[in-house]
């Protein structure tokens, strides 16, 4: 059967290049006119890709700040977006 996907090589992937790679998976998926051997490799493909995605959304979320304002309009620090 196929390979599994190279992680390492995932792993080392930005956010954009990550997608830019998924929606060419997709495409050739949608077209229908991969081999059945080929739609495999590259599904799970797609499928490590969609997680290295997922794990950067979640970490870039994790960094984002709301920022206070205080009753004069001024900024009086920051918090969590979401504390939980």
């Amino acid at each position: 059967m196929s390979s599994q996907p190279d992680k390492a090589d995932i792993a080392s992937l930005s956010y954009e290049q990550s997608l830019a790679e998924l929606e060419t998976i997709v495409a050739a998926l949608e077209q229908g006119d991969v081999a059945l051997e080929k739609s495999i490799e590259i599904y799970e493909r797609g499928e490590a890709l969609k997680n290295h995605c997922e794990k950067l959304l979640g970490a870039a979320e994790a960094k984002v700040e709301k920022i206070r304002v205080g009753a004069d309009g001024s900024a009086k620090g920051s918090e969590p977006l979401d504390p939980q």
